[in-house]
């Protein structure tokens, strides 16, 4: 739809600066509807939160691209389209379909020993939904410890190469094996090597019983129901099994302080020997 947009829009000389107008029209129109004059002469005045002119011929455009909506009462709101029209003008590059179809949320993230901001998507990773459910209580279903491992474990995983392959490989080979040595884990790099070991602990540490499930949908971002349904598990179980799992994970990777050793006293003095 916003495609279609931007392409009706390219070549249009007959309103200096549309999308411009089309942009302020919209801004406008999300803080809410607007009631619609006459304006003087080919402008027509919204009156709002706020009161602007806008050529005639910009509320007739926004109307043919489905934008704005007229109601009998003369008044104008904004349609479902405006919303990613919207974001995606205000965005340019690649980032624009990920800034369109994406749930861009800022978050602080370590770097190089300082908390950053940074952009996170969170329709990218797999616990994106997940992670905005919510209990009885109106917290979140997921820990925030819970979480941070489950993106670990993705991270491992990816960088161990596990993912299984669908197609041929077609990238250069960096070892160089004399026939008839042997391969394997001698030409994978040590990063790697040390991201399948870190992978292979966590999963230990899981247990079988639940290593599946966190494998399931964090690393290869399967569905609840796809899951319960291909384990044949109840309705709804599924996000219990990986919450359990999750959390015996972040105690894996943060365990728990050991409990202090109690201190033995006795009630003599400095000089004080037992009798032998």
């Amino acid at each position: 739809m916003t495609e279609a947009i931007e392409k009706s829009m390219t070549g249009k000389a007959d309103i200096p600066d549309l999308k411009r107008h089309l942009l302020r029209l919209i801004r406008q129109l999300a803080r809410g509807e607007c009631a619609i004059e006459a304006g003087e002469g080919a402008e027509a005045r919204l009156i709002g939160a706020e009161e602007r002119l806008y050529p005639q011929a910009v509320i007739a455009r926004a109307r043919s691209l489905g934008l704005v909506q007229l109601s009998e009462s003369g008044r104008i709101a904004a349609s479902v389209e405006a919303s990613s029209f919207l974001r995606r003008a205000l965005v340019t590059g690649e980032e624009a379909f990920v800034e369109q179809h994406g749930e861009i949320v800022v978050t602080s993230a370590e770097i190089d020993g300082a908390r950053q901001p940074v952009r996170r998507n969170l329709a990218e990773s797999p616990l994106g939904t997940i992670a905005r459910m919510k209990d009885r209580d109106g917290k979140p279903f997921l820990p925030a410890e819970a979480l941070e491992a489950g993106e670990r474990l993705l991270v491992d995983f990816t960088r161990g190469q596990l993912q299984p392959r669908v197609t041929a490989s077609w990238e250069p080979r960096l070892a160089t094996r004399a026939k008839g040595s042997a391969g394997g884990q001698a030409d994978i790099a040590d990063s790697a090597m040390a991201a399948r070991n870190r992978f292979s602990r966590a999963v230990d540490a899981m247990g079988p019983e639940l290593s599946g499930v966190a494998m399931d949908v964090c690393c290869f971002a399967k569905g609840l129901e796809t899951v319960e349904r291909e384990r044949q598990w109840p309705a709804r179980s599924a996000k219990l099994m990986l919450r359990t799992a999750l959390l015996a994970l972040a105690r894996h990777y943060a365990p728990p302080a050991p409990p202090k050793r109690r201190q033995s006293h006795h009630w003599g003095a400095e000089d004080f020997r037992p009798a032998l």
